[in-house]
């Protein structure tokens, strides 16, 4: 829980102040009563004295008065709330660095990686906007955000490889392809994620943290997908040996953590549709702070009438 106003509870301290001034009062008029009272001779007037219950309705009146300071310095909790879908622009950034044409994953990542990305726009509602953006040693927006579900799929079956590994430009380039998408009458920004799928680390173009610093400023989380396995190995003419491509699983979780995003790991073609799955599962879904500060009015309401009950019972009077 968090505090839309936290200055306002320094008001607390005048609220202990005068719980302090009440224990002091008691104190001091016990002190009075034993040196100035008979105790025998009140015993046998009043043997049944009120005792602790006399001090309940005090006690339950600070607890109001701290409810109510509470309630006055406006809490809030973070809250998933529902996003209208027709606002909402997912996109999708799959690498297709040479790479991708390792054959660890069945039949080979790029297939597999297609395959997946097929089977995630399915899952979205249909008014979504969704885009493709693809990157190896530069980035393309290859669909712009659309509801076009078939402009997608042509263009995710006609992928094609190239060399390096640009994960930054990925994230340029879906960060343009969304700032695209108009605002909705009262000028609010459509809510945006982008879905970053990639298999090695940035051997070209912007560095990862000026992308991610960008995506900070825009508030538009990154979800980072790092598919594959650490056995991957590719081969190419030039090279008479097969070469490593393992999987740089550490920055792409630096991506998906500085952005507020998701990090997932994919070592086959059906994890990597689970793991698409679980993201189509959440992207109706946003978190936000909610003031929750009728709640705390509401109980200090019900403690306040608590306490005059009780004064009402105990003595018959108000306190």
């Amino acid at each position: 829980m968090t505090f839309l106003d936290p200055l306002r509870l320094w008001l607390l301290v005048a609220v202990a102040l005068v719980g302090v001034g009440y224990v002091a009062l008691q104190v001091r008029r016990r002190t009075y009563a034993v040196r100035f009272t008979n105790i025998d001779l009140l015993d046998s007037v009043a043997p049944k004295r009120p005792g602790w219950r006399r001090h309940v309705p005090a006690a339950l009146f600070l607890v109001t008065l701290v409810l109510l300071t509470v309630a006055f310095a406006r809490p809030a909790r973070d809250e998933r709330v529902d996003i209208p879908t027709e606002r909402a622009t997912i996109m999708m950034a799959i690498d297709t660095s040479l790479s991708m044409q390792a054959t660890d994953v069945d039949p080979d990542r790029l297939q597999a990686a297609q395959q997946a990305a097929l089977d995630f726009i399915e899952l979205l509602p249909p008014r979504l906007n969704v885009g493709l953006v693809t990157f190896n040693g530069n980035a393309t927006i290859a669909v712009p955000p659309t509801t076009d579900r078939e402009l997608l799929q042509a263009s995710i079956l006609d992928l094609r490889l190239g060399e390096r590994t640009a994960v930054g430009e990925a994230i340029f380039a879906s960060l343009d392809a969304i700032e695209t998408v108009p605002a909705d009458a009262e000028g609010t920004t459509p809510p945006a994620r982008i879905v970053l799928m990639s298999d090695g680390s940035t051997t070209d173009g912007r560095p990862n943290e000026v992308a991610v610093a960008a995506a900070q400023e825009l508030e538009v989380p990154v979800s980072t997908i790092a598919f594959g396995t650490d056995g991957g190995t590719i081969t190419i003419p030039e090279e008479p040996l097969p070469i490593p491509v393992p999987v740089d699983r550490a920055a792409l979780r630096e991506i998906a953590e500085a952005t507020d995003g998701a990090f997932y790991e994919a070592a086959t073609g059906e994890e990597l549709e689970a793991v698409y799955a679980d993201i189509g599962s959440s992207i109706g879904y946003t978190t936000e702070e909610r003031e929750i500060s009728t709640w705390f009015v509401g109980l200090s309401l019900v403690v306040l009438l608590l306490t005059g009950g009780l004064s009402m019972l105990w003595f018959s009077r108000l306190p």
